[in-house]
């Protein structure tokens, strides 16, 4: 045990789309020295976590493997008594049926510093992306988010049933997909219009987001039969039917529903990634490449008269061993296209030929006219020979 503990954060991770996190949320993940999470949390959330940080699964998936909050509470607490920085990362928004009441207060009964940081909670989030908002002007002015883990059948449930029946606004369930014939039963029998619009929005925020809309009476049914699992939320209420109206996704996100593997270095991949998930696909990183430098040391450049740089891989590279820039002082700088070009600039060097096309075909008409007596080129092993050998039959 540490003579000072460390605080516990309770943060919110949105509801899937890593975009929906908070500022303050992603600066205290990096920042970490453990990090509890639960399966609800978008593929690339952790990202930006230290390369030492402990990572903890702690599960919390409908249908899925579960650790017992009891434990997660434990753990919480060894690593905070430790005097680590704390992190307890959850889906959604931690006081919205995320227990994470039960852990704050876990902690403070330990003497534990504990912040808690709000996210999005996928009740409003997921609504969102179907194009539903919770509330309408004239249409509803009040919303109530409801478990839908209590069995309306049960006579102990802590749910007013026949209150929520009459409620004048949106009512939105969470995981209550396998409860949701029941729900509609009882929400019917309390005289909730069997005609009301309802919509059941699966994996919300998520690139493989669906959505399937009907009324108080048929949803059940319609969810059975798309398959619909968890984790998914319900809204009932007049609202659900501006979604088909509203519904902005696959209009602003073309890729939505496409999976597509990234196979360029990890160093590379994370911004065609963002650009892709932006897009709406579902990113899968898997980098069929690593980049090394061939030679770690660099050859005298006082021999050279013209540097050729064939990618931004190559000018990172060089940088890298490079000592000083002014080192490049008398060469004449060429970049394969505008792409190396602009990874040049980024450390104050301007390329002194750069062709329009990025090939090296292209490099070798604009190398023309220049007078060569000796090049160094910047290249990976397996490229092609078109550049030395043009420059070598000059």
């Amino acid at each position: 045990m540490s003579a000072v503990a460390g605080t516990v954060y309770l943060v919110g991770a949105g509801p899937g789309d890593e975009g929906l996190m908070t500022l303050r949320g992603a600066d205290l993940l990096s920042s970490a020295d453990v990090i509890l999470h639960d399966q609800l949390i978008g593929p690339r959330a952790l990202d930006g976590v230290r390369s030492d940080a402990e990572l903890i699964d702690v599960g919390k998936i409908g249908g899925g493997k579960q650790v017992p909050q009891e434990v997660t509470n434990e753990l919480i607490i060894e690593h905070a008594l430790a005097g680590r920085s704390v992190v307890r990362l959850k889906g959604g928004d931690p006081f919205v049926f995320g227990r994470g009441g039960e852990e704050a207060i876990a902690c403070l009964e330990r003497g534990i510093a504990v912040e808690v940081v709000p996210g999005v909670t996928a009740g409003i989030a997921a609504s969102a992306y179907a194009g539903i908002p919770v509330t309408q002007r004239g249409v509803a002015s009040a919303v109530a988010f409801v478990t839908g883990h209590e069995n309306p059948d049960k006579p102990e449930t802590q749910i007013d049933w026949p209150a929520l029946a009459a409620f004048p606004g949106t009512l939105i369930f969470y995981m209550g997909v396998r409860s949701l014939g029941r729900i509609a039963e009882a929400l019917i029998s309390g005289g909730r219009p069997g005609d009301q619009p309802a919509a059941v929005v699966e994996r919300g925020t998520f690139p493989a987001q669906r959505e399937v809309v009907g009324t108080l009476e048929t949803i059940a049914q319609i969810a059975e039969d798309a398959e619909i699992k968890a984790p998914a939320i319900t809204v009932i209420g007049d609202v659900a039917a501006l979604g088909e109206q509203i519904g902005w996704r696959d209009r602003a996100r073309p890729l939505a529903g496409k999976t597509i593997a990234v196979t360029r270095a990890r160093a590379q991949a994370s911004a065609l990634a963002t650009r892709l998930s932006a897009l709406g696909a579902e990113v899968v990183e898997a980098p069929a490449i690593k980049i090394e430098p061939l030679h770690p040391e660099l050859p005298d450049l006082t021999q050279y008269d013209l540097l050729c740089l064939t990618s931004p891989n190559g000018v990172e590279q060089l940088f890298a061993a490079l000592g000083d820039a002014r080192e490049l002082a008398g060469l004449t700088v060429a970049a394969i296209g505008p792409g190396t070009a602009r990874a040049l600039l980024a450390h104050g060097i301007k390329a002194d030929i750069v062709p329009d096309r990025s090939i090296a075909e292209a490099l070798v008409e604009a190398l023309a006219d220049p007078p060569i007596r000796r090049a160094l080129i910047a290249r990976a092993e397996e490229a092609r020979d078109v550049l030395p050998d043009a420059l070598r039959a000059r």
